[in-house]
């Protein structure tokens, strides 16, 4: 196995506990590490630090184990079961009203490079890093151990998240067993989940609590549901009491997928309307139609390298929104961008409402949800960060 040694003092953010090591720390590595090997790291005085994968680029090892073990079939099954008993803890997993979660969430459950959603017994996989990839046989035997009879297929969707230069030329498709089952349940409310042809692995499961909350405030109000994807916040709004509810994507399919899942909880239910059209040239004929909106887009700074641009995104994006809002309304807008640090993203807000004039009170500060967790040494895995406003 190949050794990567720390320049002196690198070795203090591992001590720290933290599951990164930049390609920067590194003094030498003895060996010749292929992309998703697993490697162990030390300090310049040759004391072991941890063990990981390997990989080529800025992050250049994925801490897997502090401790001097073997990573083999008993690691993943440890690491799954805890991870699945922690969704049990929650009150997520073994749920009549709830059957779907996040089961892996990377670095908060210590998997870094590993993402698993579990929709209805079928579990869809997305390896980030070659060597979580490479692991795939052992992991797809944890989870049929750990979850049992609760499984009845996995799904890997990693064809858009792995590295493109690794040369592993991956396939989306089931990897254990077969569905033919893509209705799924939350929190009583029933949705069509496309993990096939979806975004991500089919639904966007950290917004759960983000919907209920909006479901308390959505009564007799009129409602406008932006960037909607699959419609989960149009049907928690439905639910609430909504006088009516429009929502609105750019995808045509998303509008479609909308449609199906409101038709779910709300058969013929003339309260919503769905729209395919761009955000700016919906909300440039809305004013003053809505009196709750949801601004909830897809990351506009996926690299540090873009954040600005991303700010004036957001910017713009928010005071279009707290312009036309009827008075006394209310807003949830969100990022999902990592890089927008939560006091970066109320600080673009703050301006987006300062360059309206109009009074503006936060209610709430929303982030990811309990079966996203984060490490607490691992800060930034909170990327999910949002505010519900009132505006006067």
């Amino acid at each position: 196995m190949s050794k990567i040694i720390l320049k002196a003092g690198k070795e203090k953010s591992l001590l720290r506990r933290h599951p990164w090591v930049f390609s920067g720390a590194i003094a030498q590595i003895e060996g010749q590490p292929a992309e998703g090997d697993i490697v162990k790291v030390y300090s310049h005085t040759q004391e072991f630090l941890a063990a990981g994968h390997y990989q080529i680029g800025s992050i250049a090892v994925r801490i897997l184990s502090f401790d001097e073990r073997p990573i083999d079939q008993p690691f993943w099954k440890e690491r799954i079961g805890q991870a699945y008993r922690t969704r049990i803890a929650i009150g997520l997993a073994d749920n009549p009203h709830n059957n779907v979660y996040r089961l892996v969430h990377g670095e908060g459950d210590d998997l870094p490079g590993l993402v698993i959603d579990y929709y209805a017994g079928v579990a869809v996989v997305q390896f980030h890093s070659v060597g979580m990839y490479h692991n795939k046989d052992e992991i797809c035997r944890a989870l049929q151990e750990v979850m049992g009879d609760r499984l009845t297929a996995i799904y890997d969707k990693s064809e858009s998240t792995l590295p493109y230069k690794a040369g592993l030329q991956p396939q989306n498709g089931y990897i254990w067993g077969q569905s033919d089952n893509f209705t799924a349940m939350e929190n009583g409310l029933r949705f069509n989940v496309d993990w096939i042809e979806g975004q991500k692995t089919g639904f966007f499961i950290d917004q759960r609590e983000n919907r209920a909350l909006l479901e308390r405030y959505a009564r007799r109000r009129d409602t406008l549901n932006m960037f909607c994807y699959t419609g989960g916040f149009s049907f928690y709004a439905m639910r609430g009491g909504a006088r009516l509810v429009h929502s609105v994507d750019s995808s045509a399919r998303a509008i479609e997928l909308t449609k199906q899942n409101v038709e779910l909880n709300f058969p013929e239910d003339s309260r919503h309307e769905a729209f395919v059209d761009e955000a700016f040239h919906f909300l440039e004929h809305a004013k003053d139609r809505y009196d709750l909106i949801v601004l909830d887009p897809p990351a506009f700074a996926k690299h540090q390298k873009v954040l600005d641009n991303a700010i004036q995104g957001y910017k713009k994006l928010n005071r279009k929104g707290i312009e036309i809002i009827r008075s006394g309304g209310i807003i949830f807008t969100f990022s999902c961008s990592q890089v927008m640090t939560k006091e970066l993203f109320r600080q673009t807000v703050f301006t987006a409402a300062a360059n309206t004039g109009r009074r503006v009170k936060i209610l709430h500060q929303l982030t990811q949800p309990a079966d996203h967790p984060i490490n607490i040494y691992h800060p930034e895995g909170e990327y999910l960060k949002g505010l519900v406003l009132y505006v006067e």
